[in-house]
């Protein structure tokens, strides 16, 4: 055993703990990249932007950012999305976007 190494570091119960804490970690990122992309697609904001409207949705809603990133997933994919939490990422969109498209012609 390395000096370093805690008895319970081979422990396979804890392993499988970690383990799995790290697939679900991978997931949520992974879904909260979706939802960002989505952001920067439908919202023409860049990605910065896209994260920080949905982290200020998550704040402004109360839902958890993961929830919140699966919610804007779904209405992706199915048009719907509870009106509350619409509301508040059309509002926050607002203050955010859109940014220009790089050649297109400037805002009237």
């Amino acid at each position: 055993m390395s000096p370093d190494a805690r008895p319970d570091d081979d422990d396979p119960r804890r392993l499988r703990e970690e383990i799995d804490q790290l697939k679900e970690a991978v997931t949520s990122h992974a879904v909260v990249d979706q939802a960002i992309g989505m952001m920067v697609a439908l919202g023409r904001v860049t990605p910065e932007q896209g994260w920080a409207v949905l982290r200020e949705v998550s704040q402004h809603t109360n839902i958890k950012l993961r929830a919140v990133a699966e919610m804007i997933i779904v209405w992706g994919q199915e048009g719907e999305l509870p009106a509350d939490v619409r509301a508040v990422l059309e509002e926050t969109l607002d203050k955010y976007g859109p940014t220009e498209i790089p050649g297109a012609p400037p805002p009237p």
